[in-house]
């Protein structure tokens, strides 16, 4: 799978002011493993390109800071 950059057009964004360092819950709960804690910044990222938008990541932050972003046909 591809390696995603920090960026605002993948499905699952994670706002870093927000996400708790060290925590790794959204990481935990993803089926598909694609996000991932980058070891410089001890934040959450999306490291891959896919995503079922199932949402157990967005439920499970204790800080709001994980953000599915439906596809307009999903919703």
């Amino acid at each position: 799978m591809p390696l995603v950059p920090q960026r605002a057009d993948v499905p699952v964004t994670i706002d870093e002011s927000k996400c708790i360092d060290g925590c790794t819950l959204c990481v935990d709960m993803c089926p598909l493993d694609s996000l991932a804690i980058d070891p410089d910044t001890s934040k959450a990222y999306m490291h891959v390109d896919e995503c079922w938008y199932c949402g157990p990541c967005a439920a499970r932050c204790p800080t709001g800071a994980v953000t599915v972003n439906m596809p307009y046909l999903l919703r």
